[in-house]
Formats: structure tokens, C-alpha cells, sequence
């Protein structure tokens, strides 16, 4: 069933960690269903403040895309697929891909979904698709150039090569490299420390980031204002300035 493809642990802290299959052996399509299935319940659940995605095996979701679909299942597919990522991003709650080896074609694709991406030295990156006359199709081409820039997408894209994690953590697509084997122990360790946080803050921050990305700054910084007032209507902020005061963690509730 498609929604084995994916596991959910729950960890004592409130966070959790998605692993989802290394390999090659699993179809696009049914990746894309079992991911949309466990967002929902990532969402729906909350006791879970955080989460990491990684990967099982030598890689992260390096899954190969179907190469024999007509014009109307490939677009169908694709348009589901962006569908899916754009329920990740908009899940409301924090997500870290954690990656160790390889992370290309569509497990690069759903690691730019994440809020950030974190990798061991032996990672790496790209789209190796265009050696099947292939490009991204779940947003990937897009995320990618809002990320790193349009000509350093453009190579990754055109070329299909694969970039080492340390190029990657240079241009920025990834926030933090780490020693091999330790990526997933130190996103848990930075993901705890996040959702030490106001929940409802985390939130809208992301929103807002989200939002203003793609608009001109002047409109963006009047959303950040709203984001802002309405910030002060919550038990979150109200919670965190009496901790202050009292010199005390605050006991945040995500309202």
C-alpha cells in the first residue's frame, strides 16, 4: 500500500521523523500518494510540533519518475506532485530535510519543500532527469531558482550532475553540513530547539516568508505588519512576555 512507503516515529519531545525509502524501487505516483497521506496526519496531529524527513538505505527519495506516461498522465502527474508539495510547505509546522547520500530527482524536489535542508558531507544533489529528456516536475525548477538563483539552477537542471554537499552548503541550498552519519541526530538536536518556540509565531513567520517571497517589498513589509498586530492577540505572545518577566521558560500553546 502506498502509505508504507512512508513511516512516521514520534519522539518524546513533540517532535517526529518521517523516513521515507533510499532506493529506486518505488514509483513516483505511489511516493506522491503516501507522502500526501502522512502530511495530512503530520497536520491533523497535535502533539507533533516539528518534523525531519529523511531518507532509508544509501540515499533520500531517489525514486525514478515514470518515463512511458502519455502527455495527459505525465501532466496529471505533475500536477498532483506540486500539489503535494505545496501541502507540505503550508503544513504550518516546522520541517528539516536531513540528508545523508544521495538526494536527486524528486527527493530533491520534496527536500525544497521543506522549510530548510541540512546534509551529511557525503550528500549530494541534483536533477539527473535531463538524461531522460526530463526536467522537475513537482516545482522543483522553481523552488531551486528561488533558492540558489536562475543560472545556478539552470546548470544543475541542464547539466543532470550531481553537486557535492559541500558546493551545495556554498551557494546556500542547504543551512548546515555536517560530519557523515550525524545529519539526522543534529536536525533532530536544531528541531528541538526550534519547537522550544511559540508554535503560533513559527507559524505565521512561515507564512509570512512564504507570501512576501514573490511580491514587491513594499507590499511584503504591510503583510509582516498584519502578521505582526495579530501576533498580539494570541496566548503564545501574552505567555512568552509573562515568562519573561518572571524570568521562567515559557509554556507555549500554539493559540
Amino acid at each position: 500500500m502506498p502509505e508504507r512507503l512512508c513511516t512516521i516515529q514520534p519522539k518524546t519531545n513533540g517532535t517526529a521523523v518521517v523516513t521515507i525509502p533510499g532506493g529506486r524501487n518505488s514509483s513516483a505516483r505511489n511516493l506522491l500518494e503516501a507522502l500526501k497521506r502522512q502530511t495530512t496526519a503530520l497536520s491533523a496531529n497535535r502533539d507533533i510540533k516539528g518534523f525531519i524527513i529523511t531518507g532509508s538505505g544509501s540515499g533520500f527519495c531517489c525514486c525514478p519518475t515514470e518515463r512511458s506516461a502519455s502527455f495527459q498522465d505525465a501532466a496529471a502527474l505533475s500536477g498532483f506532485g506540486q500539489q503535494v508539495m505545496f501541502s507540505l510547505e503550508k503544513i504550518g509546522k516546522p520541517c528539516i530535510a536531513a540528508i545523508e547520500g544521495e538526494c536527486s530527482g524528486l527527493g530533491l524536489e520534496l527536500a525544497l519543500a521543506c522549510d530548510f535542508i541540512v546534509a551529511s558531507g557525503n550528500a549530494s544533489f541534483g536533477f539527473p532527469g535531463i538524461a531522460s529528456g526530463l526536467i522537475p516536475f513537482c516545482g522543483g525548477s522553481q523552488r531551486l531558482a528561488r533558492l540558489v538563483g536562475k543560472s545556478q539552477a539552470k546548470e544543475m537542471i541542464y547539466s543532470g550532475d550531481l553537486m557535492p554537499a559541500g558546493e551545495a552548503h556554498r551557494i546556500g541550498l542547504i543551512n548546515h553540513l555536517y560530519p557523515d552519519g550525524e545529519a539526522v541526530a543534529r536536525a533532530e538536536e536544531l528541531l528541538a530547539h526550534i519547537c522550544t518556540r511559540s508554535p503560533n509565531a513559527i507559524r505565521i513567520g512561515g507564512e509570512i516568508v512564504n507570501a512576501g517571497y514573490d511580491i514587491d517589498l513594499h507590499t511584503a513589509c504591510m503583510l509582516e505588519r498584519d502578521a505582526f498586530a495579530l501576533c498580539f492577540s494570541s496566548f503564545d505572545q501574552r505567555e512568552g512576555m509573562q515568562a519573561f518577566l518572571d524570568k521562567r521558560p515559557p509554556l507555549f500553546k500554539g493559540e
